[in-house]
């Protein structure tokens, strides 16, 4: 029996198929005998009442009026009203995936298409998986701290910690399984993060298991790849797309270091010539040691000590390392920053470009799944409220009915599918009633009431700030002058200091002005500032330092909470308030830097304690330029001679010889004394260190300098009122609207007491202020222009499908005798084409 497959290419790269199939409530097939050979069921009168999904998730289905059981694979009549609401269920939770999926800039393309693997599917994604996940893989990265070589304190069993990997490996195989269920080997190898966490697990399993059988460690350089389980969780998308912005900037990074090595080379070839007859000048004794000193002379962590031994001979040499600081320090290092500076800009700006586009084809497909068979143009609240239930499940009743009434501009109680599109922005709004504003003593006790309305007054008056930061100097002046007294010991200094008179006095004042600050302005309003929130901490903490002062008078690390408070003065000053809002938007992107240098720490701090635990540096560098600094006894160790403590012999230690590295301070006094030790050619190490940790810092000052750019231009472009209207919307709720929208009376019984019954309820929804919502801000008229240009591509993309299926139609559906459907007594040529999914 021929049928077509008429597949919906889109360009996001999610293949589903058509579902214009053909309905017919009678067809009689029969063969050429007259019999019978097959018929379609009438669809029961219960099942035609009901709310039908449009289109049943990832389930292949035949007709959207059958479903099939995701577990037996029966394909059954889509009649009884529980295989509807499991459909709808499927259905809002692939939705809230494809949602997810939009935010997180995934891929389309994961989603099942075998019936059979949606239970597997859905299980994967849901909270209490995602978190298993992300504490197996914490868990893996965690066990560097007991593995030899270990922190003594942490040391494990070698069956102990074996065991513990084992089974966390078990347990991420078993999402890489599950994940084979509905998408297979071959998506699996066209992914490459996913190839590239399927083979380190699978060559991490064996060398466990090779660790358990012999129960002693070897050489197991692999375990630097661990972060790949922890950068591939959904935590984690952030820093993978931090991650893939560095691999963006990438090239120009490669064009600039490839002309800086040029130089390199060419001063450290000069060098050679000059300076290597010269027996007392170690540095460019050969080719590989000249290199190596210019590669230092970059980082200028050994000038002048590089230049010296030449400035003796004659002062004219001192031009050949001048001019070479100019050129690759003072010009190339500059000229990379600005480099990676713009393209770290037009990346972006073109990251949020793609950002957007991707969010509303995930707006595009969950709308398909979310509608119903009766209306597949109109998205009820019914659905709306399913798709929240799994998408944003901290969101009350109230949150979603004020979300769906945002959403629909038009008022018809049904949203479309460009209504749909702003669900992101739905979503980040936090809605208040309009009389929160009011005074929350309004309902008070009258004369307390007056009381509060005073101290209302008294903090909202104008010059009370100014006389907030009076006495914030005054306090300033009082801790200089303690500073300047003289004391018998270091007690009594920090008693003077931390817990003196005037510092009670002061910290008394701002308890006074914490307090009328809630009493005026109730918790809710004091805390949503972030100022406030600061002065209340640090005047608990300057609290808490009093009372430590006097029970541990030898904890005298606590002189520190009180100079904090004089950190509100920069507020005074609009640069410093730039500097703090920029701060602000940079937190997110600060955050996922951290966790790439941490993960870059993790990489070479394992490969470090592979190659250099258990070497000791204590006097190992006799006879070389760096004996100084290694030269150790127990009695006269110099302030030099402790960088032996500068080793790999456990991944807490590296971690800090990896920040001195960083830093590049001395740096390459390690490197030369493992290069002494070791071999010449672990310097190979240490140099690579610098160069990836150069490109991560240099992404990060970039990106600090675009952030504080676009904060300027947005504050230049956009006045307070502009901002006030832009962070804020104003929604009007009337009862009877909402009755005849919510038709659930458990529902409206729940958001009674949270609307006026009868009447109008204001609410006032607020748009945290952070980069997306300024950028949305900034970059409204691109906006327009790319959303214009994405309704034009799915418009000629829709107009190309239909083209697709007619031909289908026209030259590849072989209408076979046992096809003729008799619909009628003059009708026996009219044709039923099946058409079926994938």
């Amino acid at each position: 029996m021929a049928s077509a497959v008429i597949p919906n290419l889109s360009a996001d790269g999610y293949t589903r198929f058509n579902d214009d199939t053909i309905n017919l409530r009678r067809a009689v097939v029969s063969d050429r005998d007259g019999h019978d050979i097959d018929s379609r069921m009438d669809v029961s009168a219960a099942a035609e009442e009901q709310d039908l999904p449009n289109m049943i998730g990832s389930q292949s289905s035949l007709d959207h009026e059958y479903v099939t059981d995701g577990v037996s694979g029966e394909v059954r009549v889509l009649s009884d009203p529980k295989d509807v609401g499991k459909s709808w269920e499927t259905n809002y939770h692939e939705a809230a995936i494809f949602l997810e999926e939009g935010a997180n800039n995934e891929k389309f393309d994961s989603h099942p298409s075998d019936p059979k693997a949606v239970p597997a599917y859905l299980l994967v994604h849901n909270n209490w998986y995602y978190g298993l996940d992300l504490f197996t893989s914490s868990l893996l990265l965690i066990l560097a701290l007991g593995e030899d070589p270990a922190v003594t304190a942490l040391k494990l069993p070698v069956a102990a910690h074996s065991i513990m990997e084992i089974a966390a490996l078990i347990t991420i195989a078993g999402e890489l399984f599950l994940k084979l269920r509905w998408i297979g080997w071959r998506t699996i190898l066209r992914h490459k993060r996913t190839a590239i966490k399927c083979l380190t697990l699978v060559v991490m399993f064996f060398e466990a298991l090779v660790v358990l059988i012999r129960r002693s460690s070897h050489f197991r350089v692999t375990r630097a790849f661990r972060p790949i389980f922890l950068i591939d969780t959904r935590s984690f998308g952030a820093v993978r797309r931090f991650i893939r912005q560095i691999l963006q900037s990438m090239p120009p990074i490669l064009d600039m270091m490839g002309l800086l090595f040029f130089f390199v080379s060419t001063f450290a070839l000069l060098g050679f010539f000059l300076f290597s007859e010269d027996p007392h000048n170690p540095n460019f004794s050969t080719l590989t040691s000249s290199f190596v000193s210019m590669f230092v002379l970059l980082t200028t962590a050994n000038f002048p000590d590089v230049m010296m031994p030449a400035y003796s001979r004659s002062t004219w040499y001192a031009l050949f390392f001048i001019s070479y600081l100019c050129i690759v320090l003072y010009v190339l290092m500059n000229l990379m920053l600005a480099v990676v500076y713009e393209t770290f800009t037009r990346v972006e700006r073109d990251k949020f470009r793609k950002l957007l586009l991707h969010k509303r084809q995930a707006c595009r497909l969950a709308f398909r799944l979310l509608v119903s068979k009766q209306n597949p143009t109109n998205l009820r609240f019914r659905q709306f409220e399913g798709l929240m239930h799994y998408y944003a499940p901290n969101k009350s009743p109230l949150d979603v009915l004020l979300m769906f009434h945002y959403l629909d501009q038009s008022g018809t109680g049904a949203l479309s599918q460009d209504d749909f599109f702003r669900v992101y922005d739905a979503v980040t709004l936090t809605w208040e009633p309009q009389f929160a504003h009011i005074p929350w003593f309004h309902t008070a006790w009258p004369p307390l009431q007056n009381v509060l309305q005073k101290t209302h007054d008294l903090v909202h008056w104008k010059h009370f700030e100014l006389v907030i930061y009076v006495l914030i100097i005054c306090n300033g002046i009082a801790m200089v002058s303690r500073i300047g007294q003289d004391y018998n010991n270091l007690q009594e200094a920090a008693r003077a200091f931390a817990a003196s008179w005037d510092t009670i006095l002061f910290l008394a004042i701002f308890v006074l002005e914490a307090l009328l600050k809630v009493l005026g302005m109730g918790l809710s309003r004091y805390f949503s500032s972030g100022w406030n929130v600061y002065d209340f901490t640090v005047t608990l903490a300057a609290l808490l330092g009093v009372l430590l002062n006097y029970m541990f008078p030898r904890l005298t690390c606590i002189v520190v909470l009180r100079p904090l408070r004089l950190l509100r003065l920069f507020k005074m000053k609009k640069r410093y308030r730039d500097v703090f809002g920029t701060v602000v938007l940079l937190s997110p992107l600060m955050s996922s830097a951290l966790m790439v240098i941490l993960v870059l720490y993790y990489f070479f701090a394992i490969i470090g304690m592979e190659l250099f635990a258990g070497y000791n540096l204590k006097n190992c560098c006799n006879g070389t330029p760096v004996e100084d600094f290694y030269r150790w006894s127990a009695n006269t160790t110099s302030s030099g001679g402790y960088y032996y403590l500068n080793n790999f012999e456990n991944i807490a230690v590296s971690f800090v010889t990896l920040f001195e590295l960083m830093v590049v301070n001395n740096w390459f006094i390690v490197m030369n004394a493992y290069a002494v030790v070791v071999h010449p050619s672990s310097r190979l190490y240490f140099m690579l260190f610098y160069l990836l940790t150069s490109v991560v810092l240099t992404i990060v000052v970039a990106s600090v300098l675009e952030a504080f750019r676009f904060r300027i231009q947005y504050k230049r472009q956009t006045t307070k009122r502009e901002e006030e209207k832009m962070l804020h919307e104003e929604l009007h709720l009337k009862w009877e609207e909402i009755s005849r929208l919510l038709r659930d009376q458990h529902l409206l019984d729940t958001l009674r007491p949270h609307l006026v019954v009868g009447g109008t309820s204001t609410f006032i929804g607020c748009r945290p202020r952070n980069r997306e919502v300024l950028q949305n801000r900034m970059y409204r008229a691109e906006i327009e222009e790319w959303m214009n240009e994405a309704a034009a591509a799915e418009k000629s993309n829709q107009n190309g499908n239909q083209q697709l299926a007619h031909e289908v139609d026209a030259e590849h559906v072989v209408i076979t005798e046992s096809d003729s459907i008799v619909l009628g007594v003059d009708r026996e040529d009219t044709i039923l084409r099946r058409l079926t999914h994938r």
